[in-house]
């Protein structure tokens, strides 16, 4: 079986958001553009990275030069919508890639399945045709003004989570929360 390869050339949506309620949460990152609608599962972890990882690459972009003022004046929205639906879980993300593209001027994103445990690295596509059932890949171009509104985005999706005891850093569930500094004490 050949891969199967999403590639969002425009985009007009890149976003995050979650389905459940607060600590029984799945974050999806969605892409809407030139292929449709792209739902992909991924970890509140990758959620911080990524926009973390996004933040940095603009700040560098600023500072270099690379990217033209006309992309890096665009204002960019603030996302309150929820995710579109229907939900579909495409797949689970294992490996998330970043890169600019300065003669597009866009930032490359792509966000791979998790496979084999052999396969650890991102495969291009003539690698992954060596491969009998290489990971599936999603790959979206969004412009500078998108990444800033994943990146607001992403800081209220992460937040909106469960409170976090200021003792251990451990979060605290709706029903208590045994606290391993306090010595089991429940608050």
């Amino acid at each position: 079986m050949s891969r199967i390869s999403t590639n969002h050339e425009f985009v007009e949506r890149f976003t995050t958001g979650t389905v459940g309620l607060p600590g029984e949460r799945t974050f999806f990152i969605q892409i809407r553009g030139s292929a449709g609608l792209s739902s992909v599962v991924v970890e509140k972890s990758q959620v911080q990275a990524l926009a973390e990882r996004l933040r940095t690459l603009v700040r560098e972009l600023r500072a270099s030069g690379n990217a033209s003022l006309d992309e890096l004046s665009l204002q960019h929205k603030r996302d309150q919508e929820p995710l579109e639906f229907p939900i579909d879980e495409d797949f689970r993300v294992g490996i998330i890639a970043m890169s600019w593209e300065e003669s597009d001027q866009r930032i490359i994103i792509q966000l791979q399945a998790m496979g084999d445990e052999q396969i650890v690295d991102l495969l291009d596509d003539e690698e992954a045709l060596l491969i009998e059932d290489a990971p599936e890949l999603v790959t979206a171009s969004i412009r500078i003004h998108q990444a800033r509104t994943f990146i607001d985005r992403a800081e209220f999706v992460v937040n909106a989570g469960r409170q976090v005891c200021p003792f251990c850093g451990l979060p605290i569930n709706n029903d208590g929360h045994l606290c391993p500094r306090a010595n089991g004490y429940r608050r």
